[in-house]
């Protein structure tokens, strides 16, 4: 994507805050990093929205081609989908929407926030800022962490490993992941002199769900490492599930709500379909024979199918991923994403956090792991979260898992049982494509083949981000070259 059409999109966060929380329009186009007057209900909504910006953007358009529910159809997503990816892709988000976005409104948000005795928004920003630095972590690997985000008294930044931005590091002053979490959930619960409301536009100042979403973040940390470090991952999973504080319910998942007016909408809806974006990305039909197997038998097809794509003409139009043909005609019959991901206008909501991510994430580790729970309930429990979620009816999804159970039923090795798990918890992210490809790097699931003309590293579907050319160009402490697109991450080990 180029800088002068990214430029555009960087007024999104403001925007949307400006739209939706009109009554602190005052402080909102203060910067973060140069106002010291700067109030943490100004600072909260644009931090949720870099976010939800960084997982909705131009990096999720990047997993979702590479997960195959979506094929590239022209510009970046083209080369994505033949596996072709280098430094010169990302640097916008690596900086504007994360480290000089998203995160140091976090790290202000904190500075702030402990400086007015308002340690609510400080326990808010420390589940995000863990939760972003995440999303770093896992696209690139050893990132900038515990010296980031110090603006000039550290310009150079050194690169801490994977392992211990995870799990900590004493030795070098390094909190793990999972302690920036704990640290922000006991924030929530202390004497706050303000307390968000509007400006917090994912639970409305809901500190309950707060907490929940930070203990569901901590199951998805440990399931994210879980090939690696099996005995750290089944200690967090059983402290989480002793505090009995997580998501169980749709109505408690941590989203980010967009606006449906021009300059608020979500990313995806500007880079899928309605911006000028909009003609690079159509279906995969690799995607669609997964949710329709056999059309000529209703009763297998995934009840989400229409819910999650778009059928403008008498059927789905789709390519295959690397297809180098002439395109379908018109551009205006192609299956897209549909308002489920969207929004019906742009307004998404951005998912982060899900009660289907939790209850598939606790199947998976009672079924490797030894936790506690039946994986089988546990893996029903998360497809029909999905389906209702997607508002699919209750006899519908009762009727598909009864006509399909080798969908409905865990069967099998323990291997296949995964398979089983991870496929489904795939369809389910639809929309998401960064949750899905750490769940793929990680386990191998859901088997995907190369695409057409695959070229890259040795044809091989990307199992990491390269390093930002412009980092490399600026930080001594980034090697030169740095790892390629097909050396895996420290978590990954499948």
């Amino acid at each position: 994507m180029n800088f002068s059409n990214y430029k555009k999109f960087l007024l999104v966060p403001i925007l949307l805050t400006m739209g939706a929380c009109g009554g602190f329009v005052d402080n909102i186009n203060v910067s973060p990093n140069n106002s010291p007057t700067a109030k943490p209900s100004a600072l909260l909504p644009n931090a949720l929205a870099g976010t939800a910006f960084a997982n909705n953007g131009e990096l999720n358009r990047f997993a979702s081609v590479l997960m195959n529910y979506l094929a590239g159809a022209g510009g970046s997503p083209a080369t994505y989908d033949i596996f072709n990816t280098n430094g010169a892709d990302f640097g916008n988000q690596w900086r504007f929407d994360l480290y000089d976005g998203a995160l140091i409104n976090y790290q202000k948000l904190i500075e702030v926030a402990d400086a007015n005795d308002s340690k609510v928004y400080s326990g808010i920003a420390k589940i995000m800022k863990a939760y972003t630095f995440s999303l770093v972590t896992d696209i690139w690997g050893d990132v900038p962490y515990s010296q980031a985000l110090q603006g000039e008294a550290n310009l150079q930044p050194r690169r801490d490993k994977q392992e211990d931005i995870y799990k900590g590091n004493a030795s070098l002053q390094i909190q793990s992941l999972f302690d920036l979490v704990r640290e922000g959930i006991a924030d929530l619960d202390s004497a706050s002199t303000l307390t968000p409301s509007t400006d917090d536009i994912a639970y409305g100042g809901d500190v309950n769900n707060w907490k929940r979403a930070g203990y569901t973040l901590m199951l998805k940390f440990a399931n994210t490492i879980s090939r690696k470090e099996p005995q750290l991952a089944t200690q967090v999973i059983n402290e989480v599930l002793q505090k009995n504080m997580y998501i169980t319910d749709n109505s408690q998942d941590l989203n980010v709500q967009f606006g449906s007016s021009v300059g608020s909408t979500s990313p995806i809806w500007n880079l899928a379909i309605f911006g000028s974006f909009s003609n690079e990305l159509i279906m995969s039909t690799r995607f669609l024979n997964v949710l329709r197997p056999n059309p000529a038998d209703p009763t297998k097809t995934d009840p989400r199918l229409p819910v999650f794509f778009t059928k403008p003409g008498a059927d789905y139009v789709t390519i295959d991923n690397g297809f180098r043909g002439s395109l379908p005609t018109p551009t205006s019959s192609w299956s897209r994403y549909a308002p489920y991901i969207t929004g019906e206008q742009g307004e998404g909501p951005v998912r982060l956090l899900t009660n289907f991510q939790r209850a598939f994430i606790l199947a998976e580790s009672a079924l490797t792991l030894g936790t506690p729970g039946d994986p089988q309930a546990l893996y029903t429990e998360g497809i029909k979260a999905s389906m209702r979620l997607a508002e699919i009816e209750e006899e519908d999804i009762t009727a598909y898992l009864a006509a399909n159970p080798t969908v409905a039923t865990l069967t099998g090795t323990t291997q296949q049982k995964l398979e089983q798990i991870i496929t489904q918890k795939w369809i389910a992210w639809t929309g998401n494509g960064l949750e899905s490809w750490n769940d793929w790097r990680r386990t191998g699931y859901p088997r995907l083949t190369a695409s057409q003309n695959a070229v890259g590293i040795d044809g091989t579907r990307p199992v990491r981000a390269a390093y930002i050319t412009q980092e490399i160009e600026r930080n001594p402490n980034f090697p030169n070259p740095g790892p390629q697109s097909n050396e895996r991450v420290w978590w990954d080990v499948d």
